[in-house]
């Protein structure tokens, strides 16, 4: 197997989630009079931090704020967001694979690590992964290479050993900074053109193409 470990973002890399991205979103912004955001509004957030998110889709600029914002959707992502999430059909048979082949798999992603382990654990998933870097982890998240660095410290490996699988731009700048391979998936907003732009192993238009 060429790479030793495969990092992989979550949100539409692994799962999408976005049914219940919005349905959280929608439920806090409509309490506070905002609106006027779409559903594509919001989904062209995902992969982004909570803060960042709600300042885009509100205008709001103040911490304190979009602190509370955070607060709010967390909340209301323990009711919404693991029923309302499902893996991409090819996810499971993938990763299984590279599993089985010797790789060692990992999570970077600006969602909570226990939301990420929640979902796994009800999907059977839970014994694949052997590290889960979420947005708790980290002082600075991605396009940061913190937590990509993190992985590569905790499993003990070099940067030209190491594959970061993403669908965003944010993930490509990620994977630049961290100076590890990158390739990109096409199952989010991100269209093939925006994640050529950046350097990149290969462009997807699914996780299957990463298995020999």
């Amino acid at each position: 197997m060429e790479y030793k470990v495969y990092l992989f973002d979550f949100d539409y890399t692994l799962a999408d989630s976005s049914r219940g991205i919005v349905t959280c979103f929608h439920r806090v912004l409509d309490r506070h009079g905002y609106t006027s955001p779409t559903d594509n509004d919001i989904k062209r957030t995902i992969g982004k931090t909570l803060e960042d998110s709600f300042s885009l889709l509100t205008g709001v600029t103040d911490a304190v704020r979009l602190a509370g914002f955070k607060q709010e959707y967390v909340k209301e992502a323990d009711v919404y967001m693991t029923a309302n999430t499902v893996l991409f059909p090819e996810t499971e048979g993938v990763l299984r694979r590279l599993k089985a082949g010797g790789a060692r798999l990992g999570i970077i992603s600006t969602k909570f690590r226990f939301r990420i382990r929640e979902l796994l654990e009800a999907k059977g998933l839970d014994d694949v992964f052997d590290l889960i870097v979420g947005g708790e982890d980290v002082v600075a998240a991605k396009p940061s290479p913190e937590g990509v660095l993190m992985a590569l410290e905790r499993l003990q490996v070099r940067r030209e050993e190491v594959l970061y699988v993403g669908d965003s731009v944010v993930d490509a700048e990620t994977a630049l900074a961290a100076g590890v391979s990158f390739a990109g998936v096409t199952h989010g907003m991100t269209t093939a053109e925006e994640l050529s732009a950046y350097p990149h192993r290969q462009i997807m238009a699914n996780l299957e193409e990463l298995l020999p």
